[in-house]
């Protein structure tokens, strides 16, 4: 009887050790699985618009940087602003090849304001007025070659007018690095409005933006480069942190952050002035 007894106890002892083996590499399982959906949440968060560079060489906000000035993409004979598709590849080509980094504005902003370095050969892309063959000729390109962008809108024309870009192209080309800035409600040349409507047409298309993209809009194109001093100040007021004239010369921080110069690109340039306009 006496070893019958210690049979069971011996018996009980080792399925209570059993049990608790079981409960403890359950738990840890448990943990694994809750560590895994934390890592797939964590890599599932957009990354941030500012990249940090470790490219050698790079410079610092004492230089300037090339802001390049586009508006359509497309042939139409003696228009000086419709540059041919063939050569907008060209030229994007010419960047790929020679190492260029296309920079997002917030990355130009932090350049200036923050002195936070960049690529030494680094390079802005901007269209003017946003122009539907900006998504059908210039955006694939952009997309093949890997580059940022930034397209200043007149927002009155957006899902208004068929020459220019509807809110779903829109959509797309901010998911894959075109970034979408403001050039105002009307391409108001705000040099000749008040004070008011300045303010005005500057926060509603501000807002029209962030609403159809559900993203903040920091950054201004002046239409036709006309600014003044109460211009910087509704731009301060509305919420701009950077704002750009068509004054044709590189950027620097020198310029001001709310009147910063761009390389305006004509469609009468073959390949050789374009390589010119990006030495300094």
């Amino acid at each position: 009887m006496k070893n019958l007894y210690k049979i069971i106890i011996l018996v009980s002892a080792v399925l209570v050790m059993f049990s608790a083996c079981k409960y403890i590499s359950s738990k840890k399982s448990l943990n694994e699985v809750n560590t895994n959906s934390q890592n797939i949440s964590i890599q599932n968060i957009e990354p941030e618009k500012s990249r940090n560079f470790d490219k050698q060489p790079l410079k610092y906000n004492d230089k300037s940087v090339p802001v390049l000035m586009y508006h359509s993409i497309d042939f139409e004979k003696g228009n000086e602003l419709r540059v041919p598709k063939e050569k907008f590849r060209e030229q994007m080509k010419f960047l790929k090849d020679n190492g260029y980094t296309t920079l997002r504005l917030d990355e130009l902003y932090d350049f200036f304001q923050n002195n936070k370095p960049i690529p030494s050969k680094s390079v802005v892309i901007t269209f003017d007025d946003g122009y539907e063959d900006n998504y059908l000729n210039a955006y694939p390109v952009l997309k093949e070659f890997g580059f940022n962008a930034t397209i200043f809108v007149i927002t009155s024309t957006i899902d208004n007018n068929k020459k220019c870009l509807n809110s779903e192209q829109l959509k797309e080309m901010q998911k894959n690095g075109i970034d979408i800035e403001s050039h105002t409600v009307n391409h108001d040349e705000l040099d000749k409005i008040s004070y008011a409507k300045q303010l005005d047409t500057l926060r509603r298309s501000k807002e029209t933006i962030e609403n159809i993209l559900n993203t903040k809009v920091y950054y201004i194109a002046y239409p036709v480069g006309k600014w003044s001093n109460d211009a910087i100040e509704a731009a301060k007021q509305a919420g701009y942190k950077m704002a750009f004239t068509t004054k044709n010369s590189w950027s620097n921080k020198d310029n001001g952050l709310y009147t910063l110069n761009r390389v305006r690109i004509s469609a009468s340039y073959e390949i050789t002035t374009f390589k010119n306009l990006l030495k300094n």
